[in-house]
């Protein structure tokens, strides 16, 4: 039996359960190819499937225990921080987000299995005001399905991964020089693509400030809200004179911005990602007077300039005028 194989005879439970933690945590160390090990040891009596499931399981939930309590008490700072270290950084909340509003908690079970919101569900889920017996039976369900799902393929798989594995450690540490750098060039491209998104607008953002100073001095910029309904749900307060439009509808409705006008977004999400790719389609689009918002709404809160509530039903349009009236949503 393959070294490797042999490792997880001796340690699986141990390794499992940190192999399924650190991921959960939300570092890039993928579990699957442990959990579909385990699995292949299963399938010639090697291991207990029993045992690994229930390893997984327990790693997997208390991670994000973990951070379904720094949720609930730290709120959109953890999802910031946990943004600012997420390899897909303009998208990681939104999806997130977006996945709780169509499907409530059953948004936690589908997440473990997208890279990237497995990590974010369950601050989400505590900074949304959710029971911790709710969110622990949901996750538990998605941890039991998540685990289970791996180590039956590698049960029915078990021939074909030792053989692979076999393979492997016949290339002996070459093979393992190159997942390495398979890995370090992935996790650099996603990195560069993040650096090369923020540099192209680093430019053309507008501080709080001077959009503060546009409005006292009677300008009429339009001002999009770009935050998702159920974030939108949890805090209704706009910039003033703003209108919120999800993503989607500003893409759907881009013919209707007008041209000669300043637009601004702004998101909540760090570093203004979110706004910062709506700011670029529009502008390949031909609308060229468009700007994020540095900052965002945090930092508009901070400084203590005018808010609003969203009033349901409110339209506005875009020439300013009762003509051709976009809807809030």
């Amino acid at each position: 039996m393959n070294e490797t194989l042999e490792f997880l005879v001796r340690h699986g439970t141990s390794v499992l359960f940190a192999a399924v933690f650190v991921e959960q945590m939300g570092l890039p160390l993928p579990a699957a190819p442990w959990l579909l090990a385990a699995g292949a040891l299963a399938g010639i009596g090697k291991m207990n499937w029993f045992v690994a499931l229930s390893a997984a399981v327990i790693g997997s939930l208390l991670a994000d225990t973990i951070w379904f309590y720094l949720g609930r008490h730290g709120g959109q700072r953890v999802l910031s921080l946990l943004c600012r270290i997420s390899l897909e950084p303009d998208s990681c909340v939104r999806r997130t987000q977006d996945l709780f509003t169509r499907y409530g908690m059953r948004g936690v079970v589908g997440a473990k299995f997208i890279p990237g919101l497995s990590t974010l569900a369950p601050p989400l889920a505590g900074s949304s005001g959710v029971s911790t017996p709710r969110f622990l039976f949901f996750d538990g369900l998605g941890s039991l399905l998540y685990g289970g799902f791996f180590i039956v393929v590698g049960v029915l798989f078990s021939h074909q991964l030792e053989q692979i594995i076999d393979a492997l450690a016949g290339l002996g540490h070459s093979a393992l020089g190159v997942v390495i750098g398979s890995v370090a060039l992935y996790i650099g491209y996603k990195y560069f693509k993040r650096y090369r998104l923020l540099s192209e607008l680093r430019m053309a953002r507008i501080t709080v400030e001077e959009l503060h100073q546009k409005q006292e001095a009677g300008e009429n910029p339009i001002v999009l809200d770009l935050r998702s309904p159920s974030e939108l749900e949890r805090n209704p307060t706009l910039i003033r004179g703003a209108l919120h439009m999800t993503m989607d509808e500003v893409e759907r409705r881009q013919d209707e911005i007008p041209r000669d006008r300043d637009i601004i977004l702004y998101c909540s999400c760090p570093n203004e990602v979110s706004s910062a790719r709506v700011a670029l389609l529009l502008h390949r689009k031909g609308v060229l007077r468009v700007r994020p918002l540095l900052g965002g709404i945090d930092a508009w809160r901070e400084r203590n300039y005018p808010m609003e509530l969203r009033a349901a039903g409110k339209t506005i349009g875009m020439d300013g005028g009762a003509n051709n009236p976009l809807p809030a949503e």
